[in-house]
């Protein structure tokens, strides 16, 4: 170990998104120490840039049932409703919670929260923070609560680049750099991979490192066929291409217009469903996009947003804004149960890194954030319960492969919003292993379902009902989850 920096913690975290952050307060608040990854500053993550909210059953004419019933619905009978209705249960505290944090959420004149209505919700029950800079805001004021814990080290600017294991049991983490972390409990929290797109929302991290990590470490993976591609991304405007225009303002008024400015789609349908509605109009137009009018959304409703348009050269209350789908949100990531534990001993994952079931084949608005608080929580308690053990010597650090552009706009034509046996296939021979693994849960799933949409297997299979296609080292089958 001579000239190898080594930190002991109780619980590493790598990651510090909404997710990460969370864990990590929840955990150090029980006495634990911790130690955060971070390959970029804190607040400048994916969860910083989210401009939904939080969703929780608030409201007088809402209530648990109901928001479980629409997040079954958007997932397209694949929702775990184990998964679900943890979640639908315990938000509302979590947003009570987060409120004894000092986060502050938009409230009317009387001080009682102003509830979003978004795609896929009956109700309004979406919390919003400065209307859709929710993410901004939460990323802030959880890394400052971070900072400011005694029994937390946060290592920004570091890369994780696999996982420190002990005769199948991982112990902790060695970065790029060299320097190792053993703990009793890991947990991680990167993100997914949306950006493996070329055409995406997410920051350019966001191509699942975290997943291969947990792979490279034995863990399995499951629901990689299922991408939620957002409906209303920017195209065309310089410095603005895949900005995303947050679904709170269609929740407000905002319409979708075609090339002939008529309404062609139900703009609070679920997302998998508007997406491929503006899909089918720019197919059959020609076009490269299609309009979001919002000129009927009072001014400084959305201030993060109009500022970013108008800074581009679009006035949003004159102009109509150009609007395509972009890859958003992966459904599927690394298999993990209702505490976020693996089937790799000491090893966890949150967020949109993992795959509980919880979002079935289409991502209900909103759910995500509060997936983050709800199930990170949960999984920063059960890490810390793990056993103490005596490691050896941490591995040497190894290189990360990082994906082409080639790669990514592999993924954009191969399995896309519409996808076929020839294109997955195509998509096997990727070098970027993630990308391959796609490809291998998409050629699976011979049916449409969600965001997974087969133009040689149209039709939905009741045969595949709660069925998740899962990859273990070489095994790949398809398990039901309850």
């Amino acid at each position: 170990m001579a000239g190898r920096e080594l930190i002991e913690s109780e619980l590493v975290v790598i990651g510090a998104g909404a997710a990460g952050l969370y864990c990590a307060l929840t955990a150090a608040s029980q006495g634990a120490t911790v130690t955060v990854i971070s390959a970029t500053p804190l607040a400048q993550t994916a969860s910083y840039w989210a401009q939904g909210g939080l969703a929780a059953a608030l409201g007088e004419d809402d209530s648990p049932a109901l928001h479980l019933a629409d997040t079954e619905q958007a997932g397209r009978g694949l929702v775990r409703r184990s998964a679900a209705t943890l979640l639908v249960d315990e938000a509302p505290a979590m947003i009570a919670d987060l409120q004894e944090m000092r986060m502050h959420f938009d409230a009317d004149a009387e001080g009682r929260l102003e509830l979003g209505l978004e795609g896929g919700h009956s109700r309004r029950r979406i919390v919003h923070a400065g209307g859709s800079s929710t993410g901004r805001r939460l990323a802030r004021q959880l890394s400052a609560a971070l900072v400011r814990h005694p029994g937390v080290t946060v290592l920004e600017g570091m890369r994780a680049s696999q996982l420190w294991t002990e005769d199948g049991r991982v112990v902790g983490v060695v970065c790029e750099d060299g320097l190792a972390v053993a703990a009793r409990g890991t947990i991680i929290a990167t993100g997914g991979a949306a950006a493996l797109w070329s055409r995406t929302t997410n920051p350019p991290g966001s191509i699942g490192i975290g997943i291969m990590l947990a792979r490279n470490a034995g863990a399995a993976v499951a629901d990689l066929e299922f991408v939620q591609f957002h409906p209303t991304a920017v195209v065309g405007v310089p410095g603005r291409e895949g900005f995303l225009i947050s679904e709170a303002i269609r929740g407000e008024g905002a319409t979708l217009v075609g090339p002939d400015g008529e309404r062609f789609v139900e703009e609070l349908a679920p997302r998998d469903e508007v997406a491929r509605a503006i899909w089918a109009v720019m197919d059959e137009h020609g076009v490269s996009s299609v309009g979001l009018d919002m000129r009927s959304i009072g001014a400084g409703r959305f201030p993060n947003i109009e500022e970013a348009l108008t800074q581009s050269g679009v006035d949003p209350s004159k102009q109509l804004i150009p609007v395509a789908p972009a890859a958003h949100y992966m459904m599927g990531g690394v298999v993990s149960d209702l505490n976020g534990a693996t089937n790799v001993e000491g090893l966890f994952v949150v967020g949109e890194s993992a795959c509980t079931g919880l979002h079935g084949a289409n991502r209900l608005a909103s759910n995500s954030l509060s997936e983050c608080m709800v199930f990170g929580a949960r999984a920063a308690l059960a890490a810390i319960d793990g056993a103490a053990t005596d490691n050896g010597a941490p591995p040497d650090a190894t290189g990360l492969q990082m994906p082409s552009l080639a790669t990514r706009e592999a993924m954009w034509r191969c399995a896309g919003l519409i996808r076929s046996r020839e294109g997955l296939e195509e998509l096997l021979e990727d070098p970027y292993p993630l990308a391959a693994l796609i490809a291998r849960c998409g050629l699976a799933r011979e049916e449409s379902r969600g965001a997974h949409w087969r133009s040689d297997f149209p039709e939905l299979s009741s045969d595949l009902d709660s069925m998740h296609a899962v990859i273990t080292g070489d095994k790949a089958d398809f398990q039901r989850w309850l």
